[in-house]
C-alpha cells in the first residue's frame, strides 16, 4: 500500500511539473527556443480586427538599440544604450515594470550612422544566467535574478577580433556547457567558452581567417555529429561542436562587402544562407564523405532572396523572407529545395515591404521596417493577409528589431519603446 501511495505521489508530481513546463512558451534567445524564429505555441488569434490585437501595455525609457527582447521565466530581457552607458535590463513579463538595469560598459562609439543608437544583441537566457555581447565585443554572463555580472570576456582583447563596420551584433549561442560566439580573430574565427566560468574551451581556425559579420550561429546535428554553423564576413561555415575543427565552408552566399546578417536556415540536411547588396542566397546539401569529412555542395543560388537582416523561415517546404537591401524590398516565398519563386509582393510593396519575420500557430508574423505589423497565412500559391496594424507610437528609426512571440503575447521593440499585444484566442 505504501508502495502504491508513493508511486501515485510521484506520478502526480511529475504530471504537475510537466504541466508547469508545458504551460509556458518562452522566447529565451535570438529567434526563439530553437533559433529558427518558430514558436510551438498554439491557441493564438488566426485573424486580427482592423485595429489589430489588443495592446496589453507599452513602456518607454528603454534607451536606443535594435535588440529584440528575450522572454523567460516571467521576465523580459534586452540591451540598450542609455546616455554614455551600454546596459542590460530586465522587466516583469506581466506589466513591463523594471526589475533591474546593469551597466555593461561605456556606450561603444560607432562611426556608421545606421544602428548607432545601441546594441543589436538579443540576450540568451540559460537557467539562472544570461549572456550578452555589446557593440564593442564585450561578452558578459549575468545573473538572471539581479543582473550581477559573473564574468566578462572581450572578443577584441582576448581573441584578436576586429570590430565590424557596424559593430558586433551577434547573439551568443548556449549549447550544453558551452557559449559560442564569433570574434573573427586570427586563429579564433569562432570560440567556445565554459558557460559557468568564461574559460576558453576551444578556438576554431577557419581557413582564410574570415572576420566576424553580424549573424548569429546555430547548432545542428548531421550524420551523428553536432556542429555549429555560422555566417562570417566571407563565408558560411560549419565547425565541430566538440573541438571547433573546421568542417566545411560555402562562399557564394556572402556579400562582397562582408555585410552578412541573416541567421542561416537548416532543414533536412540542407543549409540556406543569404545576403543583400546585390548578392543573393544559396542552398547547400551536406553529405558525409567516405573518409568521414563533411562536404557542402551547392544545390542552387538565387538573387531572388537577397535577405538583409530580417531573417527567413521554412514552413511546409516554403522559404519566407524579405528580398532587398537598404533601398527597400518585399516579402518573397520560395520553394526551399529548388529556389523557384512561388510568389512575391514586388508589385504591391505597400502590402508587404521589407521586414522581419517570425512564425507561430499557422501564421507568419511580419514586421515591416516602417513599423506596420502583418499577420500572414502561409500559402505556396499566393499571399494571404489575415490582419495588420500600425504602432500607436513610433521612433524615427527603421523598425529593425524582430517580432517576438511568447506566452500569448506579441512584443515589438522600437528603440526606446516596447509594446506588448494580446494575441491569445479567447
Amino acid at each position: 500500500m505504501k508502495s502504491y501511495a508513493l508511486c501515485l505521489a510521484l506520478i502526480l508530481l511529475n504530471a504537475t511539473a510537466f504541466k508547469g513546463s508545458s504551460g509556458r512558451f518562452d522566447w529565451p534567445q535570438w529567434q526563439g527556443p530553437d533559433r529558427n524564429a518558430i514558436s510551438k505555441e498554439r491557441g493564438l488569434l488566426k485573424e486580427w480586427t482592423k485595429d489589430g490585437p489588443p495592446l496589453a501595455w507599452k513602456i518607454k525609457g528603454l534607451g536606443g538599440g535594435d535588440s529584440a527582447p528575450s522572454i523567460a521565466d516571467g521576465k523580459i530581457f534586452g540591451m540598450s544604450n542609455r546616455g554614455k552607458d551600454e546596459v542590460v535590463w530586465a522587466l516583469s513579463e506581466a506589466e513591463g515594470k523594471t526589475l533591474w538595469v546593469t551597466r555593461l560598459g561605456p556606450a561603444f562609439s560607432q562611426s556608421q550612422p545606421q544602428g548607432k543608437e545601441g546594441p543589436g544583441c538579443t540576450p540568451t537566457v540559460d537557467g539562472e544566467r544570461l549572456y550578452v555581447i555589446g557593440l564593442g565585443g564585450d561578452l558578459a554572463c549575468l545573473q538572471v535574478r539581479d543582473g550581477k555580472i559573473l564574468w566578462q570576456r572581450s572578443l577584441q582583447r582576448d581573441f584578436g577580433g576586429e570590430v565590424p563596420v557596424w559593430s558586433f551584433r551577434e547573439s551568443p549561442l548556449v549549447d550544453g556547457n558551452k557559449v559560442i560566439c564569433t570574434p573573427g580573430g586570427e586563429g579564433a574565427t569562432l570560440v567556445a567558452l565554459d558557460k559557468l566560468t568564461g574559460n576558453t574551451i576551444w578556438k576554431s581556425q577557419v581557413p582564410g581567417s574570415p572576420g566576424a559579420a553580424y549573424s548569429s550561429a546555430i547548432a545542428i546535428d548531421f550524420e551523428g555529429q553536432r556542429q555549429y554553423v555560422q555566417f562570417t564576413a566571407d563565408a558560411l561555415v560549419g565547425v565541430a561542436a566538440s573541438n571547433g575543427k573546421f568542417l566545411w565552408r560555402y562562399d557564394r552566399a556572402a556579400s562582397n562587402s562582408g555585410i552578412n546578417c541573416a541567421t542561416p536556415v537548416y532543414h533536412d540536411g540542407h543549409v540556406f544562407a543569404a545576403s543583400a547588396y546585390g548578392n543573393g542566397g544559396g542552398l547547400v546539401k551536406l553529405s558525409k564523405e567516405a573518409n568521414g569529412t563533411i562536404a557542402a555542395r551547392e544545390v542552387y543560388f538565387t538573387n531572388r532572396m537577397q535577405n538583409h537582416h530580417g531573417g527567413m523561415i521554412v514552413v511546409d517546404g516554403c522559404l519566407y523572407g524579405a528580398n532587398g537591401g537598404n533601398s527597400g524590398g518585399y516579402l518573397v516565398c520560395l520553394d526551399f529545395m529548388t529556389g523557384n519563386v512561388l510568389w512575391d509582393e514586388r508589385r504591391s510593396e505597400r502590402r508587404a515591404p521589407k521586414g522581419s519575420v517570425a512564425f507561430a500557430d499557422g501564421r507568419l508574423y511580419y514586421r515591416t521596417e516602417d513599423g506596420a505589423m502583418l499577420l500572414i497565412e502561409p500559402n505556396a500559391q499566393q499571399y494571404i493577409e489575415r490582419g495588420r496594424f500600425e504602432q500607436p507610437e513610433r521612433s524615427k528609426n527603421p523598425a529593425w528589431a524582430h517580432p517576438v512571440i511568447a506566452n500569448g503575447k506579441l512584443y515589438l521593440r522600437d528603440h526606446d519603446l516596447l509594446l506588448c499585444y494580446e494575441i491569445k484566442a479567447k
